[in-house]
């Protein structure tokens, strides 16, 4: 069974779905303090909210993409910039796109199943992830395969299978009097997390799966 999800698993993680080469502006590094909330709390939406993720096999051939949902989560805003927010994911809502599997003789729940098994995100026993801000600034240059639109760098610790890594990448932040927006696509590389499935540790160039994981975020968050 492994043998034939080798070249059909992929594997996510946080936050929509991205398209294009890695994101030059994307960083990760050991995980630092949160963002301690102050000022305006804001709630997610949880119906309009979500995370989307794509992957690849090696050479970017074959993608597979899907949906994780958000299970809760909060924003909050000092002086009318969002400045620290939390966000749990529910990895048991793992989703892969049907369209995404085109081979005849591969399913889609099969692939499902693989990536919440403990060869991906060991669901059973890490029902969830997180991403916690841990700082927001003003973003400068020019931000490559960003989101259109892009104008802040967030920073957050993000948490798979109990390990976290912070991570940095471009966002649209869009705040108005009837709440925030927050939309971001970026590119993490998932051996980060120890989620090494398809890979040689003698020889990187027999990674059956790409280590690349394109990561999508979609968040709305309505005042308390």
């Amino acid at each position: 069974m492994k043998k034939v999800h080798a070249f059909t698993a992929v594997a996510l993680a946080l936050f929509l779905t991205a398209c294009g080469g890695k994101n030059e502006k994307t960083t990760t590094g050991e995980e630092q303090q949160v963002a301690e909330k102050q000022g305006e709390i804001y709630a997610v939406n949880l119906e309009t909210s979500k995370v989307d993720w794509k992957a690849f096999h090696k050479g970017g051939f074959a993608p597979r993409w899907g949906t994780l949902a958000i299970k809760s989560g909060e924003v909050s805003l000092a002086a009318g910039e969002l400045a620290a927010g939390d966000f749990v994911i529910d990895m048991q809502s793992l989703k892969v796109d049907p369209k995404s599997v085109t081979e005849k003789d591969k399913k889609y729940t099969e692939l499902e199943e693989h990536l919440k098994g403990k060869d991906f995100f060991d669901v059973t026993a890490n029902p969830t992830a997180d991403f916690k801000i841990t700082g927001v600034t003003n973003l400068t240059g020019n931000a490559t395969d960003a989101i259109p639109g892009a104008n802040k760098t967030i920073s957050g610790n993000l948490t798979l299978k109990g390990k976290a890594v912070n991570v940095t990448f471009p966002a649209k932040v869009d705040v108005t009097d009837n709440g925030v927006s927050i939309q971001a696509k970026f590119t993490v590389n998932r051996a980060d997390w120890d989620i090494k499935f398809g890979t040689s540790e003698a020889d990187p160039a027999e990674w059956m799966i790409s280590k690349d994981i394109e990561i999508g975020v979609d968040v709305k968050a309505e005042k308390k």
